[in-house]
């Protein structure tokens, strides 16, 4: 069973490529034979390189004029630093007509499409009888399969060991030995061999062969790393979970606790683990119309049976999976059971997000869930890029508000990199996103699919504000009425602008936790503050029955990150910020009445008093620089520099700087020697070498050029229309965030005059 899974390709959808990433064990990159290697391709591909997947690559659209398959195997070898493996070679009749086929370069033969065809018809020609038809055609195979040994020879011993029982002859190795070492190859990730191969997808050429090759290449689920995970305080693998080494090191690492006066025994690890039915990653939510909220699943140990009570371990709750489905495209079958490896659809969830993990475990609790820690046993969730984009959105009427927050509640779910707050001063609520398209997209399937009655204003920049001077410690009390049940909680509060040296973060433990979410630097301390003047020992006691170390610490940082997400002077969120929370628990009771929800509201009612304290001496306003890598020809390359540099304020340009090319991605790996790399000549190609090519290239007007620059976010507003304009529609563009900045000079004064209206 092989699951097929398509991502987009524009910038603004990066998130839909990294959850896809994140359960995938092999992948296929399609390159446009005509355009080549693009800046967003080497985003991806680095992305795809995170994740250490084994990597296939297909050059398509070589029916297309101006299509070059050679110099796209170059581009592959310089732009992302592999060695592209030829497994297929491209068949123009005659040398320079029409596409018509692929030459197998592993199995010595050729395949032909007629014209006209539906691509379900192919004629296969061995290679003796090529020479009879096509003999230049048969002769370049011949080349690229002596190609393809020795490249595999220098990085896999099996080959070596076939090339010399053969006495050095390329062409007499077996198939079965030649898929077998490429194989080996590409499970191997520091070979950086990658195999390449070619088509016409819209005319069904070379798809076959290509599908071929992801079954004999890519790795099944049992070849990939094993997926980690964290349980407790405990990190690790999920085999060493099963194994039940994790549960150990989690048990030895955390004290043991009291409950109602009486210590809580530890089980055996094993006996904890053994009735661990089932661990999966919810990886998208769609909602349909017919069959509501649809949860697409990766299951990584065990079997999801149809039925079954399934535990959300991040949002605390269990939910039956009534039915299972298996999906092609938009149909669907369903199934009985979810092996390890597998992907499925589980409709009817109504929390599940997301990123959410979720378990099967025999004789769990239907309200409490799997005992602990299993019950916090969560999967490496998938990064969720942050936001640089926002427009507010409006009910038509009051009547339809409710219906619009329901579906702007489905359109969240659905996407993460979506997100939604109210404005405390208008009430507007706002949802933002990746980019314009990323909105614009949403805002389309906010009204004509979820059938919302609103309209989306204009979209605008989300800026950050920041801090210039430290704050004095600010108490907080509360004593009130929470959700119907009195709470009562202290702590005090210190703001300070994040220093460059502030690197001791995601620190935990009983007394102290450190963590930096956001941009912003949280530490929660319940020991003595650090006052000269206070001789007093740090405390070392034990919390309440009802309150243990994690959730306390958990609530305090809860509570003032909830502070941080509105700024004093500016509804944005502060950036840049060292929150330290501390509760002096010598002069604290801890009584009943100190809950959860309390010491929250106490941390964030201090935190906001010490931000107004720190904001007294004025703020700044941050804002986002992007990274843009520009793609032109040399024609319009002057006035796409001019532009970007008088226009747009862009800091550090650079021109066909290999480095930058990468989106700052890219591993520190060596450069590919492309006098070594084979790749068969273009039709269009002349008699010169690719090297000597370029050097040609340089005084010719078509040639493609590379821009690379630092560019404030807000400036990139609309570039793309302003881009094609000045580029006659050759000109393309990606970017990606780099980090925040300050505002400063003239910008800022016009900057904070329209914020203030």
């Amino acid at each position: 069973m092989i699951n097929l899974i398509d991502t987009p390709g524009h910038a603004d959808f990066t998130f839909e490529v990294l959850r896809s990433l994140r359960i995938l064990d092999g992948a296929v990159c399609i390159l446009d034979g005509v355009a080549g290697v693009e800046a967003q391709t080497e985003k991806v591909w680095y992305q795809a390189a995170k994740y250490n997947i084994p990597k296939i690559i297909y050059i398509n659209k070589l029916d297309r004029d101006g299509a070059a398959f050679g110099r796209t195997v170059h581009e592959i070898a310089a732009h992302l630093f592999v060695w592209p493996a030829v497994c297929q070679v491209p068949w123009f009749e005659g040398g320079k007509g029409r596409f018509c086929g692929v030459g197998d370069v592993v199995n010595l033969r050729a395949y032909r499409w007629p014209e006209g065809g539906d691509g379900k018809i192919v004629e296969t020609i061995a290679i003796d009888k090529l020479g009879e038809a096509d003999s230049l055609f048969a002769e370049e195979i011949m080349k690229a399969r002596t190609a393809l040994v020795e490249l595999l020879s220098n990085y896999d011993e099996g080959m070596v060991e076939k090339f010399l029982e053969l006495n050095g002859k390329h062409h007499d190795i077996i198939p079965e030995d030649i898929v077998a070492s490429l194989r080996r190859c590409v499970l191997n990730q520091g070979s950086r061999i990658v195999p390449v191969y070619g088509g016409a997808s819209f005319r069904n050429i070379g798809v076959q062969p290509l599908l071929d090759a992801i079954v004999q290449l890519t790795p099944n689920p049992n070849e990939v790393p094993v997926p980690e995970v964290s349980v407790g305080r405990a990190d690790g693998s999920l085999e060493a979970l099963l194994k039940g080494d994790l549960l150990s090191r989690d048990a030895q690492s955390i004290p043991a606790t009291s409950q109602g006066g009486k210590t809580l025994s530890t089980r055996q690890p094993m006996a904890v683990i053994s009735n661990l039915e089932a661990c999966a990653l919810a990886f998208k939510v769609v909602h349909d119309t017919r069959r509501g909220a649809l949860v697409y699943v990766r299951v990584y140990s065990g079997v999801i049976q149809r039925g079954a009570s399934l535990y959300n371990t991040n949002l605390q709750v269990t939910e039956p999976a009534q039915r299972l489905l298996r999906m092609f495209a938009s149909d669907s079958a369903d199934i009985p059971s979810l092996p390890a490896g597998q992907i499925g659809v589980i409709p009817g969830l109504k929390h599940t997000r997301t990123g959410d993990t979720l378990i099967s475990y025999i004789g769990a609790s239907p309200k409490l869930g799997p005992p602990p820690p299993v019950n916090s046993l969560q999967l490496r969730p998938i990064e969720v890029p942050p936001a640089v984009f926002f427009s507010s959105v409006e009910s038509n009427s009051l009547g339809e508000a409710k219906a619009v927050s329901n579906a702007l509640s489905l359109l969240i779910r659905e996407d993460p990199s979506l997100q939604l707050s109210v404005d405390e001063d208008s009430g507007q609520t706002l949802l933002s996103g990746m980019g314009e398209f990323h909105l614009e997209i949403a805002a389309d399937r906010l009204i004509k699919d979820l059938k919302a009655k609103a309209s989306m204003g204009k979209i605008e920049i989300a800026y950050r504000e920041a801090l210039l001077f430290p704050s004095q410690p600010q108490e907080a009390l509360v004593n009130r009425e929470i959700a119907g049940k009195r709470a009562k909680a202290r702590c005090t509060a210190l703001v300070r602008p994040l220093a460059d040296g502030d690197n001791d973060w995601n620190v935990f433990d009983d007394y102290k936790t450190t963590l930096l979410e956001n941009g912003n630097l949280v530490t929660t301390t319940t020991s003595t503050p650090n006052d000269p003047t206070d001789t007093a020992e740090p405390w070392h006691g034990r919390l309440p029955s009802h309150l243990s170390s994690e959730s306390l610490h958990r609530s305090l940082k809860n509570g003032a990150l909830a502070a941080l997400g509105r700024g004093v002077q500016y509804p944005f969120p502060f950036y840049n910020v060292h929150v330290s929370i501390s509760i002096d628990p010598r002069h604290e009771p801890f009584g009943n009445d100190t809950s959860t929800a309390a010491l929250s509201s106490a941390a964030r009612e201090a935190t906001k008093t010490a931000l107004r304290d720190a904001a007294q001496g004025g703020t700044a306003i941050m804002e986002h620089v992007m990274n843009v890598i520009v793609s032109t020809d040399e024609a319009s390359l002057g006035a796409v520099v001019k532009d970007l540099n008088s226009e747009r304020g862009a800091m550090g340009i650079s021109l066909d700087d290999s480095d930058a090319t990468t989106s700052g991605i890219r591993e520190d790996l060596p450069s590919i020697d492309l006098r070594k790399v084979y790749a068969p000549k273009d039709p269009f190609e002349g008699g010169t070498s690719f090297a000597d090519q370029e050097q040609a290239e340089m005084n010719n007007s078509s040639r493609q050029r590379t821009v690379t620059a630092r560019v404030p976010l807000r400036e990139m507003m609309g570039y793309l229309k302003h881009l094609r304009s000045i580029t006659g529609g050759r000109g393309s563009f990606v970017m990606s965030a780099d980090r925040f900045e300050r505002v400063v000079g003239q910008r800022e004064k016009l900057l904070r005059k329209e914020l203030r209206g």
